[in-house]
């Protein structure tokens, strides 16, 4: 080597921010073992480089007396010098690729230095490249990440963090979360060709990638006066999360949702068109699942402490609103409160009485139901289909006439008893007796 080439490589590590000192000792190990198989040697080598000639001296350690009985190693070496005349074209290649592979692997030491500790982070890149199993993005000069999007059911130990909707282009700027940085020090035997591939790893898919774009878009998240309480999200399709206030007088959703919505609608537009339910945080667990369930109307949320089970009443109107489609609303509020939740109508409550005087008389829920369904029954049997009146069991049509009914009833039995009387007494001056009748007086005479 030559002293132009030495400061070729402080250029290099300069330029790449890399220690000269940690470059020059990778080197020197690289060629002990090149030289090892060039000349032929019996013993081991070590090289060492004129860190201001950049000439290379290489020297076999020949071994000086016996080795240990235990472990078999020598103890002390003599170094002789086999330095060749001329460097071969073989070791000169093997100073490139060493060279080639240090810098790399430097500049992935420093990435993973610099970003271990930023996991959850949000990063804005440009996509520099796609294709059919991850997305390059690029962060900065230097410091690119991957977006992984592999077909899970065939690589078992790869993961799909892209949403399904989302195509990218070219030179697209984007937002994405932190989720992981590999250490290049551990090379994962799951991940396919993991060297050749970005250090950083992101995801457009995971719950806090809308709870960082909240903090750029309310300022009151970002101070800590209103908290996200918790997230469910089913990327590229629907989210709700829970927000509460540190503040009495704050309303924290109005916060999330911005003037006319033009808060909530940046978050939206950024994780393309994604639909987001802002709803309020409440430590009554029944308020909470009915809150969770927005948009849909609840009538009353019974909860069950012990099996953390919630039993949800809304209108009939409101069930298919309640379930979502393919249940997708019910299933984001249970994982947003963490409750499995029962939802019924109020038609089927209705034909269950004895059921709804059960979860109705708990003393959380002192409150009667309203909307439920009329118990008139027709003397044909079939039951009414209207709704029953507030606090009463009958709709408006039968709650006077049942009362009427009611009325009849007694008066027909007051009269059927009344008859059976006379009846019983008729037949009594009517029965035949033993007892001889009595003789009658005798007339009085006046002589």
């Amino acid at each position: 080597m030559s002293s132009e080439l030495m400061a070729a490589l402080e250029a290099l590590a300069a330029e790449k921010n890399i220690d000269e000192i940690y470059l020059l000792e990778r080197l020197e190990q690289s060629l002990a073992r090149s030289y090892e198989g060039i000349l032929k040697l019996e013993w081991d080598a070590r090289v060492t480089i004129n860190r201001e000639t950049g000439s290379i001296y290489v020297y076999e350690l020949v071994p000086v007396g016996e080795p240990d009985e235990e472990t078999g190693e020598y103890a002390s070496f003599e170094e002789r010098d086999v330095t060749p005349r001329d460097v071969s074209r073989i070791a000169a290649q093997n100073a490139k690729n060493v060279i080639m592979s240090i810098v790399r692997d430097a500049g992935r030491q420093a990435i993973f230095t610099e970003y271990s500790d930023r996991k959850g982070e949000l990063v804005t890149g440009t996509v520099l490249q796609s294709t059919p199993d991850f997305t390059i993005i690029k962060i900065r000069d230097g410091v690119e990440a991957e977006l992984p999007h592999f077909d899970v059911k065939r690589y078992g130990g790869e993961r799909n963090e892209k949403p399904a909707n989302e195509h990218y282009r070219h030179n697209q700027r984007l937002k994405s979360l932190i989720i992981e940085v590999r250490d290049p020090n551990f090379v994962d035997p799951g991940s396919r060709n993991e060297n050749t591939r970005p250090s950083i790893v992101v995801s457009r898919t995971h719950p806090d990638l809308i709870r960082r774009l909240f903090e750029i878009e309310v300022p009151e998240i970002y101070d800590g006066i209103v908290e996200i309480k918790s997230i469910a999200r089913e990327a590229g399709a629907r989210s709700k999360i829970a927000v509460s206030s540190r503040e009495g007088n704050l309303d924290p959703v109005g916060a999330c949702v911005g003037p006319k919505g033009s808060r909530v609608r940046m978050v939206v537009e950024e994780l393309r068109n994604e639909r987001v339910d802002v709803i309020q945080f409440d430590d009554n667990p029944s308020v909470y699942v009915a809150n969770a369930l927005s948009p849909a109307k609840v009538n009353n949320v019974i909860v069950d402490e012990g099996t953390h089970y919630a039993t949800v009443i809304v209108p009939d109107d409101q069930l298919s609103l309640a379930i979502g489609k393919e249940g997708q609303n019910a299933r984001l509020a249970a994982r947003l409160t963490g409750w499995h939740i029962d939802i019924k109508s109020s038609s089927l409550m209705g034909d269950m009485p004895s059921a709804v005087t059960t979860l109705f008389d708990d003393d959380e829920h002192e409150s009667e139901p309203e909307g439920g369904r009329c118990e008139y029954v027709s003397p044909d049997g079939i039951r009414c289909r209207n709704h029953a009146q507030p606090h009463s069991r009958f709709c408006r049509l039968h709650e006077n006439a049942t009362l009427g009914e009611t009325t009849d009833d007694v008066t027909e039995l007051s009269d059927a008893v009344r008859a059976s009387q006379e009846a019983e007494e008729a037949r009594a001056s009517e029965a035949p007796s033993d007892v001889p009748p009595e003789a009658p007086a005798p007339e009085e005479s006046g002589a």
